[in-house]
This record gives C-alpha cells, sequence and structure tokens, in this order.
C-alpha cells in the first residue's frame, strides 16, 4: 500500500486520510505563531522603542490571551459551529493578523528624550495582535480534537500515534519559522519576518479547506438551528462570525491595556479556585476529594515551570540581543534565532525521553507524576543557572558565549519534556469525570496565568529607560544576573520541595490498583 494515498482509513502512513492535511495545517498555524514569538519582543523594544518592562507586559498580555481564548473557542465549536468551521474562521482571522503586522511603519524616534512614533502603526500592531488572538481561540483546541475523531474506534491503538505524528508538525513549524521568520525579520526588516509568518498561515488555510473531505464528526451539532434566522435577520451563524469581530474589537483594547488582563485573570482564577475547592470537599468521596487537590496542586506547579520557560521569548531572547556573543563558526546568529534549540532538542530528545519512560517502566523505577514535575521545574531553574554561570565569566565586552544560551534551552527542553507530556495525561486520570471538560479549561487558564507572570518577570529584567535609550552590556548584564539568580534560586528551591513530597502527593493520587476498585466502589455508593 501506498504511504499516501485516497484510503480514507488507511491513507497516510497507515492512519486516516484526514490526518495529513490536519497535520500540515497545525504545522503552518505554529509556523506562524512561533515566528511571531521569535520577533515580537524585539520588535517592540527596537522597531517601537518600548521600554522592556511595557514591552515585557505587552507580550505578557497577547500570550495569555493566546491560551485563554481556545476555552472560548472550544464550548462556541461544540454548541454551536463545529470544529470545521470553527477552524476556518480562527484560520481565516490569523490571516488577517499576520497581514496587519507586516505594515511597521518607520521605526520610532526619540525627539528631545522623548519617544516619538510614526502615525498610528502601534494601535495597527495592537489591532494585529487581536486578530491573532482570537484567531487562534477558534483554531487550537479544535484542530487537536478534529484528530482525535478521525479514528472511529476509541480503542484503536492507532490513535496515540496519529497524536504523536500530529504534534510533530507542532515541533517541525516551529524549527522552521524560528530560524527562517527570525532571520528575515532581523536581516532584512521586520515586515519580512512578520510576512512570512502571514504567508505559512494562508499556507495552513488552504491546506485545510482542501483535507474537509476527510474530516469526521466536525460540522456543526446543529445546523439548521445554526443557518435558521433570528429575530434581527441574521442567522445564528452569522452572528458568531459579527461576535468574533466584537472580540477582535474587545482583545485590540486588552492587548494595550495589562493590568485589566491581570485583574481578569486573578479574578478568575480566584472563583475556580474557590468553586474546585469548594466542589472537592462538598460534592466528592474522599479519594475524589484527594485526587482533585492533588491535580489542583500540580497544576500549580505547572504555572510555575510555564513561567519560568516562557522567559525564553522575552527576557532571554533580550538577554541574547545585547549580552551573548552569538557568533557561531563565523557567521553571528540573530537574537530570535537562538529560540531555535527548544524545538530542536524537542525533535532530537522526545524519542530517546519516550523510549526512557517506558524502559523505566518495564523495571517499575518510572518516577511518579509529581516527581516528574519537580525534576522539570529543577531543570528549568539550572538552565538559568547556566546563564548565571556564563556572566560570571565573561571579558571586558561583557557578553556570554553561545554555549551558555545553548546549554539553558536544552536545560529547559529536558524539563519540558519531564512535565508537558503527562500534564493532559494527568487531567484525564485525575479529573472526577462530571467535570473532565472543565479541568481542561482549568489547564488552558494556569497556562495563560503563567504567561502573563512570565511578562511580569521579563518586565523586571529591564535594561532600557523611558527615553527609548537601551543600557550598555556592562550595565545590562547585572540586572540580567540578578533576575536569573533569583529565578534559579526560587525556582531550584520548589523543585526539591516538590521531589521531596512527590511520595505523599503520589499517595494521595490513589492510582494503585486497590484504590481504583475502591474508587469505584465509593463512586457507585456516592
Amino acid at each position: 500500500m501506498a504511504w499516501i494515498s485516497n484510503d480514507p482509513e488507511r491513507g497516510f502512513f497507515g492512519h486516516p486520510r484526514g490526518l495529513a492535511p490536519l497535520f500540515f495545517a497545525e504545522m503552518w498555524e505554529r509556523f506562524s505563531f512561533y515566528g511571531m514569538r521569535a520577533l515580537l519582543m524585539l520588535y517592540l523594544t527596537k522597531h517601537f522603542l518600548f521600554t522592556d518592562n511595557m514591552a515585557g507586559f505587552i507580550y505578557a498580555s497577547y500570550a495569555s490571551l493566546n491560551y485563554a481564548m481556545p476555552v472560548i473557542g472550544g464550548l462556541i465549536a461544540d454548541r454551536y459551529l463545529g470544529n470545521r468551521k470553527a477552524v476556518m474562521l480562527g484560520a481565516i482571522l490569523l490571516v488577517c493578523g499576520h497581514i496587519g503586522m507586516a505594515f511597521e511603519g518607520s521605526p520610532a524616534q526619540v525627539i528631545d528624550g522623548v519617544v516619538t512614533r510614526e502615525g498610528h502603526y502601534d494601535q495597527i500592531m495592537y489591532l494585529s495582535l487581536a486578530f491573532i488572538i482570537v484567531g487562534v481561540g477558534f483554531l487550537k483546541s479544535n484542530i487537536s480534537t478534529m484528530v482525535g475523531k478521525l479514528y472511529v474506534n476509541k480503542d484503536d491503538p492507532r490513535r496515540d500515534p496519529g497524536y504523536t505524528i500530529f504534534y510533530m508538525g507542532v515541533n517541525l513549524g516551529s524549527l522552521l519559522s524560528t530560524i527562517l521568520c527570525g532571520w528575515l525579520g532581523e536581516t532584512y526588516g521586520w515586515k519580512y519576518g512578520f510576512g512570512l509568518a502571514g504567508i505559512g498561515m494562508v499556507a495552513g488555510l488552504i491546506t485545510f479547506a482542501y483535507g474537509t473531505r476527510w474530516y469526521r464528526e466536525s460540522e456543526p451539532p446543529n445546523p439548521e438551528k445554526l443557518k435558521a434566522r433570528t429575530a434581527i435577520g441574521l442567522s445564528q451563524e452569522w452572528l458568531i462570525y459579527g461576535a468574533a469581530i466584537l472580540g477582535v474589537a474587545l482583545n485590540w483594547q486588552l492587548v494595550q491595556n495589562h493590568h485589566i488582563v491581570g485583574g481578569l485573570l486573578l479574578s478568575v482564577t480566584l472563583v475556580v479556585v474557590v468553586g474546585l475547592a469548594w466542589f472537592s470537599l462538598a460534592q466528592c468521596t474522599k479519594i475524589e476529594r484527594d485526587r482533585m487537590l492533588t491535580m489542583l496542586c500540580m497544576i500549580a506547579l505547572s504555572v510555575v515551570f510555564w513561567t519560568l520557560f516562557e522567559q525564553a521569548g522575552s527576557s532571554m531572547t533580550l538577554f541574547a540581543d545585547r549580552n551573548s556573543d552569538r557568533s557561531f563558526f563565523g557567521l553571528i546568529v540573530p537574537a530570535s534565532v537562538v529560540q531555535v534549540f527548544n524545538p530542536l532538542f524537542i525533535v532530537l530528545l522526545a524519542p530517546l525521553f519516550s523510549w526512557l519512560w517506558v524502559a523505566l517502566a518495564r523495571k517499575g523505577m518510572e518516577p511518579s507524576t509529581p516527581l516528574k514535575f519537580g525534576l522539570a521545574i529543577i531543570q528549568v531553574a539550572l538552565g538559568f543557572g547556566a546563564l548565571v554561570v556564563g556572566a560570571s565569566v565573561v571579558g571586558e565586552d561583557a557578553k556570554t558565549g553561545l554555549i551558555w544560551l545553548v546549554l539553558a534551552y536544552l536545560l529547559h527542553t529536558t524539563g519540558e519534556l519531564c512535565l508537558s507530556p503527562v500534564g493532559l495525561s494527568m487531567i484525564n486520570r485525575l479529573s472526577v469525570a462530571r467535570i473532565t471538560a472543565l479541568m481542561m479549561g482549568v489547564w488552558f487558564l494556569s497556562s495563560s496565568g503563567a504567561h502573563y507572570l512570565a511578562g511580569i518577570i521579563a518586565g523586571l529584567a529591564s535594561a532600557s529607560t523611558d527615553g527609548g535609550a537601551i543600557l550598555s552590556p556592562q550595565e545590562s548584564l547585572p540586572v540580567y544576573t540578578a533576575v536569573f539568580t533569583d529565578l534559579l534560586i526560587w525556582a531550584g528551591g520548589i523543585g526539591v520541595l516538590v521531589c521531596l513530597i512527590s511520595p505523599w502527593l503520589k499517595k494521595l493520587m490513589h492510582l494503585d490498583a486497590a484504590d481504583m476498585h475502591t474508587d469505584d466502589k465509593n463512586s457507585k455508593a456516592a
């Protein structure tokens, strides 16, 4: 049988044919997303001359809203639009956003100590980010859901390998875009880097539309109701499209008012935590309660990890730009391209880690989920430790060797491989069945909060002034070193503590056979 054919069941390397367009659509969507991630912080500080502090908050608002919107996009798709229409809408909005980012205007100038920007190009940038945020909201969760629906039998052994193939598209898109968009943007002009990301998204949109005939169970749940006219003369479907545009307008304002985003995230988090705590204490059996509270603890630890990990797109990128000697065999690696080491190490090490966990499990030595979380936090802390060590051995130019950034990204990636693959699995295993979907939403909400906190920390590492001036490498190095040292100490301490209490957390998860049997009986009795 050919590796790729029109066979709907086994037309893509033995997997359903619909996996191919979903794979390439996700690859191009991630290409555009990580192209933005590579360039955004540098674009804000170099083109618009925002201070590091202000740029950090803009980045925080943008990144956190990117992870909050999929919860809403998923709900709209489940109840009204269906996955396919939601992904198409998201892709179109993303294309609009990336096209907008290509309109950069002239660089900002400092006149009499005041930063002056041309026209309203900063507002065009904010609006473009808003289009991208809402677009990701409709696309991100729904395209992943569509992969699972390709496999009619829930026990199909191809399901997990299918998701593995799908997520290789994520890493491939990230790897290519960080190199190409970053290099183009810094070498020839920001509009070319952002423009290439937009071209990638257009390719993703075309690829996704081409595969429509192979998708399963992705149409609207009630198509007649969706197309029926409402009291104001528009169909429900067009009302949703209109609401999406209103969502863009709302996010246009939110992305430039970070204090509102922070307040909203804090308010929602408090409501969710209080609600889940009440549910755990009042509505659950003892074992369910233990699992729920343990899961909340683990989600909080994931926030710690991702807050530090996401310094890659902010403070670590600025550190690479200002305090790193990026020469590599006679070539100067652009600061944005340095981020490529994370997806590169993912591609190289993910198969090794997958094999390692299986091998350790066979010997009864696989670390528990809490221990993996603790090890992940320790490794991300040690990554900052590598930068601190590198900063201690610099010459008169106050620039560290590229090897220290490579080592930092290596440690951050090994930490990611300890934590990220087990996160969603943990939600599925520990959630009370009747609120599993809600807990998935909480998991995405935690990522949103982590990205916001990451921007705040990036702001603490500010090495610029309100007048648009950047500190010299000799002046900025102590600023970065102080922040990275604090991250090393605090995260390292948290990671060690988690490792020490991991046996207790593992016990509270009640995942051994006896406890599972007891839990089943308790659930039936309840």
